[in-house]
């Protein structure tokens, strides 16, 4: 599967979306931004993800539903699932301890 975007559902005055959008457009992130508030079918995806709730951020890099990640969290779904959309000059950091153990509960690595 190629994945040739980063889709990320925000709305307006959410401090923690402007954070993150913020973070990843300075390392020049391709996202395709959707607002919930605008769009029912948005608010829909994001509340099949987030168990019932419209907790925005949340970020879908192909299979990987991130809710309220950090910027990190994104890079690191965005070199396994969209290597191709990082830039070069964009380091993937490494998960620590408590981050491996939650990816192991969550089924990944």
């Amino acid at each position: 599967m190629t994945v040739d975007t980063v889709t990320f559902y925000w709305r307006p005055g959410c401090p923690f979306c402007m954070s993150l959008e913020r973070s990843l457009t300075k390392m020049n992130l391709p996202l395709d931004k959707r607002n919930i508030w605008e769009e029912p079918e948005h608010a829909a995806a994001v509340r099949s993800i987030a168990n019932g709730n419209e907790t925005v951020p949340t970020v879908v890099v192909g299979s990987a539903k991130l809710v309220n990640p950090s910027a990190p969290q994104v890079v690191q779904a965005m070199s396994k699932q969209a290597p191709d959309l990082l830039p070069d000059d964009v380091d993937v950091p490494t998960p620590g301890r408590a981050g491996r153990f939650i990816n192991r509960l969550l089924g990944g690595e």
